[in-house]
């Protein structure tokens, strides 16, 4: 038993000694916009679905569609609500590994201080819904959407909208 006892504290001790240096560093894969288009614009849309579809009675699933359509109820109601607001916090995170390119071949700009304002509204926002998901409150969430669009926004109008794209 002494030996039991001794060999979990080794293996705790080894474990806590383990550290994220050890980790490789994050790279990116795909471009700023394959993580919008993969990410972002999907779960965005699924939180602003919650305007007009109360996350407690969902519409039925259509039958056929393929895997989308057959597994869509899987996690539904608010638990695909939740995980769209953290798949927005924590797309912020992926959109500032550095390294990522934008979809011109330009570096996305983490340098600038304003990407990193943008950044945290999107966490921020995500945050505000992700608080009234938890709650159940389909008005907290819909009211939490006008934060989702503005982050949104406020960073397309600077590195989307304009020209050269991605870049300020």
């Amino acid at each position: 038993m002494r030996f039991v006892g001794t060999a979990l504290v080794l293996l705790l001790t080894a474990c806590a000694s383990a550290s994220t240096a050890d980790l490789p560093a994050p790279e990116p894969m795909g471009t700023l916009a394959q993580v919008m288009r993969g990410i972002l614009f999907p779960n965005s849309n699924i939180l602003f679905d919650v305007q007009s579809i109360d996350p407690d009675n969902p519409p039925p699933v259509a039958a056929g569609g393929g895997a989308t359509a057959r597994f869509s109820g899987i996690y539904g109601g608010w638990q695909m609500i939740e995980n769209a607001a953290i798949a927005l916090g924590e797309a912020a995170n992926l959109i500032t590994i550095p390294g990522r390119r934008c979809e011109n071949g330009r570096q996305v700009p983490l340098s600038q201080p304003n990407w990193a304002q943008f950044t945290q509204g999107l966490k921020d926002a995500a945050d505000v819904m992700l608080v009234a998901a938890r709650a159940r409150n389909q008005e907290a969430a819909s009211d939490a959407t006008n934060d989702v669009a503005d982050s949104c926004f406020f960073c397309h109008e600077v590195y989307r909208d304009a020209e050269p794209r991605c870049t300020p």
